[in-house]
């Protein structure tokens, strides 16, 4: 039986893997759920303070080949940086998607703050809560020199020396495919700008978001530098994210992206060394129209995959790009999954198996992360049809 890593390379090189490689994220409440109903058991390991072991112990259970490893579990925030009267919090991000644990500073009126200075609160609804983001820092800015008077972070402010002490004891147990997750550049933006504003700023006022990228990227170059520097000969996969696209179209034209946003990406993909290590990019919605750029810029997987967007057909996908571009994602998330029977979903599952992975190129897992509305029999479906 070959080790995860090798089904998942396989895969990627698009040739035939002995089965179809999975991967997994949902929300909080879904992971809680799972383990619960399960009845799972945690295995504490020596590197298990950068990660939640019993979620852990779900992917297990699930035989899932990918495992994360994220900027967010690494921040190392000097003490004169933090903000009166605040704590951290690793464990209750509410945007945590896998057992990782992501680094969050939280002030006495219950706000909190990323890394990045960007302002998250916690919003309940009937089947659990979400993070909404609250008063941009940079929403009142009127020029560049303004801006720089933002806390921008230092690469320094990163730890990443537990990074091959935490593989070494993944590969103990078997050897997984791992990705590093960067970050992103226009969405964590216009998060800081605020989206309208942001947006208004591309066309009259350039000079602002164009900073704002800039400084994001310049860190996440550095980071990933550093991150190669120690575990380049065992990382198999960097990942952006960066939602460029709606349900119906692209969020801007593919002028203004080329303009804008791509150089910025290319900058990243730079640090990356392509010969031994592939890049993921996500975004959200109908990105067809980019898809030729985004393989032009050294992009090697799509993700999430969203079918029922216009253009983003799993079979147009993979006629038209399968030859140069692999997948990851593709059960849908807002209908398939928590609407659907466990018949419903193990067709998806066997349709996208049969289309998107035929002679490889394709990554199971849900089209974004799974919501907390889902029916447990609904997730058990999905992995018991993908490892058949």
């Amino acid at each position: 039986m070959i080790s995860p890593r090798e089904r998942v390379l396989t895969s990627l090189s698009h040739q035939q893997p002995d089965r179809l490689p999975v991967d997994f994220t949902a929300t909080p409440e879904i992971y809680e759920r799972l383990v619960s109903e399960l009845k799972l058991s945690a295995h504490p390991g020596t590197q298990s303070d950068y990660y939640d072991c019993r979620w852990e112990a779900l992917l297990r259970f699930f035989e899932v080949d990918c495992r994360v490893l994220s900027y967010d579990q690494f921040v190392n925030l000097p003490s004169d940086k933090m903000l009166n009267g605040s704590n951290v919090e690793w464990w209750k991000t509410l945007s945590r998607s896998t057992p990782a644990r992501m680094w969050r500073q939280v002030t006495p009126d219950g706000v909190y703050h990323s890394v990045w200075g960007h302002r998250l609160r916690v919003t309940e609804h009937s089947l659990g809560a979400y993070e909404e983001i609250v008063d941009p820092p940079l929403q009142e800015a009127q020029s560049v020199e303004e801006l720089k008077n933002h806390p921008w972070p230092d690469p320094d402010w990163w730890d990443f020396n537990p990074l091959p002490g935490i593989i070494e004891e993944w590969d103990k147990e078997m050897e997984y495919h791992i990705r590093f997750r960067i970050g992103s550049v226009f969405e964590l933006a216009w998060q800081l700008r605020g989206m309208e504003k942001f947006l208004t700023d591309l066309i009259l006022n350039p000079e602002i978001p164009m900073y704002i990228m800039d400084r994001l990227t310049e860190i996440y170059v550095e980071n990933t530098r550093r991150v190669i520097s120690l575990i380049g000969d065992r990382l198999d996969m960097v990942y952006i994210y960066d939602d460029i696209a709606g349900q119906e179209n692209l969020l801007m034209s593919k002028k203004m992206w080329s303009d804008f946003i791509r150089p910025h990406h290319a900058k990243i993909l730079k640090a990356v060394d392509k010969n031994s290590i592939k890049v993921m990019y996500h975004t959200d919605g109908a990105a067809s129209k980019l898809i030729p750029d985004l393989i032009e810029l050294g992009v090697d997987v799509l993700n999430p995959i969203q079918a029922d967007a216009p253009g983003m057909d799993p079979e147009h996908l993979k006629g038209e790009f399968g030859d140069h571009l692999s997948f990851h994602g593709g059960i849908d998330i807002i209908k398939t999954l928590p609407k659907g029977t466990p018949e419903d979903v193990k067709k998806e599952v066997l349709d996208r198996k049969q289309v998107l992975g035929k002679n490889g190129g394709y990554i199971m897992s849900s089209s974004h992360h799974i919501q907390a509305d889902t029916p447990t029999e609904n997730i058990l479906a999905m992995y018991d049809q993908s490892l058949r």
